[in-house]
């Protein structure tokens, strides 16, 4: 599921106290890539909004959690697409995709999604400080370990702070790989002490380059017969890669629908079609059937991107929902492309919470 939080709306605080007593986290996913997901249909979306927040915070402060070993190179490429998110670069630019679907989602004060992040502080857990092998609930002790941390703890920032869990190749997850590649949540004060909104997003490169890396590994779904391509990675990582692309996906997400009470298709916020969950897999006109990624750039030495960023940076990242268009759309002039005919292959939540007390 993807998604970041959000800013100073009181519904934060009432949100959490009617989810306090639950000690399952339900959250919402970005599912594992399956090459036969996307087809070509005329089938209308209803996407609709059901009067909860945007991330609109500006800037939107961006906490990063290391867990676990990470590389200074792996670091970089990540903490360079984040920066992106609102800074200029050669179009089609990382900041020109934001700009063209999430940062034109509002809510009911009229305020936009976000233009502007910040990498605010980052904390670094190479001690493993909750084991090798994570549940998705662990997420939240993950942030809670980090805002108190001593002597250098991240700051505890309820009105404008977005907190990120990035685990490195060698961490399992709960479900990860076998049903999710990433989601994003809210934290509970029961736990953390306030509510903020995270993410979490896991690097395949080593446990399941084809079901979350893709397009730059072969696709376990379908395999390359099933007309899956594999690329080559813009920035020679295919677990990093991968991870930028899930990223994306999870903070297009949660930047929209952060309390799972604001934009998303579907008739219940228990299993909300988010808007990147309608356009997994698309990354270039003519994408998305049978796993075809569609026409994007390819660089000299061979490798694909569709985005340019920050650094001398090139990015993969997917199309997105546009609320004004009614399709998945791109920031270059290129034809639109249809939605799934269906909602994510897999359920990402857990039956044991409901998200309907968030509509109290």
């Amino acid at each position: 599921m993807g998604r970041l939080q959000l800013p100073c709306h009181p519904c934060l605080l009432l949100a959490v106290a009617a989810v306090a007593a639950v000690s399952t986290a339900g959250v919402r996913c970005a599912p594992v890539y399956r090459a036969d997901y996307l087809v070509d249909s005329s089938q209308l979306v209803d996407m609709q909004y059901h009067m909860g927040p945007v991330v609109s915070g500006s800037p939107t402060n961006l906490y990063l959690i290391w867990y676990g070993r990470w590389e200074v190179a792996a670091q970089a490429v990540l903490r360079d697409f984040l920066a992106s998110l609102s800074a200029p670069a050669p179009f089609p630019a990382v900041s020109d995709w934001w700009a063209r679907t999430p940062r034109m989602y509002t809510d009911q004060t009229g305020a936009n999604v976000t233009g502007t992040f910040a990498v605010a502080g980052e904390h670094y857990d190479a001690g493993y400080s909750h084991g090798a092998s994570l549940r998705r609930i662990d997420m939240q002790s993950v942030i809670r370990s980090a805002v108190y941390a001593y002597p250098d703890p991240l700051p505890l920032d309820p009105y404008r702070g977005v907190y990120l869990v990035l685990t490195s190749p060698d961490v399992q997850v709960d479900e990860f790989c076998r049903a999710v590649c990433g989601f994003h949540y809210f934290t509970f004060a029961s736990v953390v002490g306030v509510t903020v909104p995270y993410a979490w997003v896991g690097n395949s490169g080593s446990q399941c380059p084809g079901k979350c890396a893709y397009p730059f590994a072969a696709p376990e779904y379908g395999g390359a017969g099933g007309g899956g391509q594999v690329l080559r990675p813009p920035n020679g990582d295919v677990g990093v890669d991968g991870m930028v692309i899930v990223l994306g996906h999870e903070l297009a997400e949660l930047s929209t629908n952060p309390l799972v009470n604001s934009w998303y298709a579907g008739d219940t916020p228990t299993a909300p079609t988010e808007i990147a969950d309608l356009c997994l897999g698309v990354y270039g006109a003519g994408g998305g059937a049978g796993g075809l990624v569609g026409n994007v750039s390819h660089a000299d030495d061979g490798s694909s991107y569709n985005v340019n960023g920050v650094n001398g940076r090139r990015f993969m990242v997917q199309w997105l929902w546009n609320p004004v268009r009614g399709a998945c759309y791109w920031p270059q002039r290129q034809r639109l492309m249809p939605p799934s005919p269906s909602w994510p292959p897999v359920s990402c939540h857990d039956g044991s919470l409901h998200a309907i007390a968030l509509n109290d």
